[in-house]
C-alpha cells in the first residue's frame, strides 16, 4: 500500500474515468484525511492477519499513488511485471526501493518491464486493467485506452493466460475505464456488473467462463449503482492461517444485498475499510492493494524495513 501525503484526485485522468469526483476544500485538508485513510485500513488489514507492506509517498506530482495496483503485479513463480500508464503524471510512480523490496523478502526470478512502450503510446495499467483468473489463466480486459491490445498480448504469452476482451459501458455510454471497477473474481464468486458489457453474447461468454470449471464459482451480477458505490473493486485476500478476507470499501459494502452478503461470507470474511476521500479518485480499495503473490523468502515479521517502510504484519 502507498500512503500519499500529497493526494488530489488526478486531473490528468479525469477525461476518461467516470468514478471520479472534483474535490473541494483546501488541499492540506483532502491530503490528510487520505492519509489517515490509508493508515487505518492497512491497520485493520494487519490486525486481520494480513500482510501489509505499507510505503509513505510525498512527492506533490504523484496524486494517484494510492493505487499501486496499475503498475506493478506480481505472480506465481516468482515473476513480477511493470507496466505502461496512460497519464504521464503517473509514470514516475514506479519506485525502485519497492521492486528491491520485493526481491529481498520474496522470491523474485524474473521481472519484465513493459513500462519502455509508453514511447508508443501503448499502455497496459497492470490489475487495473486486467482482472486476472489465476485458476482458469484468463485475463479478463475492458477495452479501453488504458489496455492496448498489444500489450495486453505480450502480456498473456508471457505470462501464460487467455486474452478475453469486450466492451464495458455506463448508462451514459461512456467506456468503463478499468476492469477491475466493475469485476472482482474471488475463490467461489464473481463479482461483475454484466449489465454493463455491451455485447449480449459476450456478456454471456464472459458469465459462463467466470463461473469457473464445472460452474464452481457463484456469479454475482451487481447493478450499475452498485459498481458506482465500488461494490466491484474489491479484492479477496488471504490471512496468515489460510482465512479468506474480502476487501472492500464501507460503502461497497453498504450496497450488498442480504443474498449476495450470504454467498459472499460462506467463503470470506467481509473486511470494509473506510476510504471515502480516496475514493474521490476513482478508485477504491482494490486499486489501493498490490497483491502479492510470490513465496516468502522467509518468515515475514513486524519490523523496519527500508526508507519509507513503516512497521508491518499479502498486500504492497
Amino acid at each position: 500500500m502507498i500512503r500519499p501525503h500529497r493526494f488530489t484526485p488526478n486531473p490528468d485522468t479525469a477525461a476518461d474515468n467516470a468514478f471520479q469526483v472534483a474535490a473541494t476544500g483546501a488541499p492540506d485538508v483532502l491530503a490528510d484525511k487520505a492519509y489517515q485513510e490509508v493508515t487505518r485500513a492497512a491497520e485493520v488489514l494487519k490486525d486481520a492477519g494480513i500482510t501489509v507492506h505499507l510505503f509513505d509517498d510525498e512527492d506533490a506530482t504523484r496524486p494517484d499513488s494510492v493505487f499501486p495496483n496499475n503498475w506493478f503485479s506480481t505472480h506465481a513463480g516468482g515473476r513480477a511485471a511493470l507496466y505502461p500508464m496512460y497519464a504521464p503524471s503517473r509514470r514516475t510512480e514506479r519506485r525502485q526501493d519497492i521492486v528491491e523490496m520485493l526481491k529481498t523478502q520474496y522470491r523474485v526470478q524474473d521481472v519484465i518491464d513493459y513500462s519502455g512502450l509508453e514511447h508508443d503510446n501503448v499502455f497496459l495499467e497492470g490489475t487495473g486493467a486486467m482482472v486476472l483468473d489465476q485458476v482458469s489463466r484468463i485475463a479478463y480486459t475492458a477495452r479501453s485506452r488504458r489496455a492496448d491490445p498489444v500489450v495486453l498480448e505480450r502480456f498473456c504469452t508471457a505470462f501464460g493466460y487467455e486474452p478475453m476482451v469486450f466492451d464495458a459501458a455506463d448508462s451514459n455510454g461512456t467506456p468503463v475505464y478499468h476492469t477491475n471497477v466493475i469485476m472482482c473474481i474471488a475463490s467461489e464468486f464473481v463479482l461483475i456488473g454484466l449489465s454493463m458489457i455491451t455485447d449480449p453474447r459476450r456478456r454471456e461468454e464472459v458469465a459462463h467462463r467466470l463461473s469457473g470449471r464445472r460452474g464452481t464459482r457463484t456469479v454475482l451480477d451487481l447493478t450499475p449503482e452498485q459498481i458506482h458505490d465500488f461494490a466491484g473493486n474489491s479484492i479477496e485476500l488471504e490471512g496468515h492461517q489460510g482465512q479468506r478476507f474480502l476487501a472492500l470499501s464501507t460503502r461497497a459494502a453498504a450496497t450488498l444485498t442480504a443474498g449476495q452478503r450470504e454467498v459472499i461470507e460462506a467463503s470470506c470474511t467481509l473486511l470494509p475499510l473506510d476510504v471515502p476521500t480516496i475514493e474521490l479518485a476513482g478508485g477504491s480499495v482494490r486499486c489501493m492493494l498490490a497483491g502479492i503473490d510470490l513465496d516468502a523468502r522467509r518468515e515475514l515479521r513486524d519490523s523496519v524495513g527500508p526508507a519509507g517502510l513503516e512497521p508491518t504484519t499479502t498486500a504492497v
